[in-house]
């Protein structure tokens, strides 16, 4: 329960300005307030991270540059196509930022790396393929069942990011456990 709440945390944290703007999309307050509401929430969390004096995390800065750029396109140009399009764009950048080895550290107790942070690393993969996975899916909903779009938007992001968060803490802490049991069983036969 300890691992999941230090790993909830900052996975709500990073995501905030898109969960606020799938939340009032998918409550019906339309394209621009939704935009809006993210953007200023995404905004925050990344000067909320500055004023502490933290070091701004990838996702973070990549969640604030995409949510800016469809804010002033959106804004701009007043096609909802556009929106609908830019979560596939904005996955298949966060899917190539997951490729990177290391990248789930900061989402797991220092203490634990040295005992799971090769299941981190492969769980790296699995995200990174998810992203990929949600890319087309947006793609497909938003050309060719665009009416689906906006309850799509509002759910399957988070339903399918918590869904693998889940898998994700208990695939670790099970592993985790298993190795903890396999040490002490050698360190008894040592003995």
């Amino acid at each position: 329960m300890r691992t999941l709440l230090y790993a909830l945390g900052p996975m709500l944290f990073d995501s905030l300005g898109i969960i606020v703007f799938a939340i009032l999309l998918a409550a019906g307050a339309g394209i621009v307030p939704a935009v809006v509401a993210g953007t200023v929430v995404a905004v925050a969390v990344v000067g909320y991270e500055l004023a502490r004096g933290h070091q701004v995390a990838a996702l973070q800065w990549i969640s604030l540059a995409s949510v800016l750029f469809t804010a002033a396109a959106t804004l701009l140009t007043g096609d909802p196509r556009f929106v609908m399009a830019k979560p596939t764009v904005v996955y298949l950048i966060v899917g190539t930022v997951m490729l990177r080895k290391g990248w789930l550290s900061r989402y797991i107790q220092p203490e634990q790396m040295a005992l799971v942070g090769d299941v981190m690393d492969r769980f790296g993969m699995i995200w990174s393929a998810l992203m990929f996975a949600s890319a087309g899916l947006n793609l497909v909903i938003a050309l060719f069942f665009t009416a689906w779009w906006p309850l799509f938007i509002g759910v399957f992001p988070l339903a399918s990011k918590f869904g693998l968060f889940a898998i994700h803490i208990a695939v670790v802490h099970f592993i985790g456990q298993a190795r903890l049991r396999r040490r002490a069983a050698d360190i008894g036969a040592a003995a």
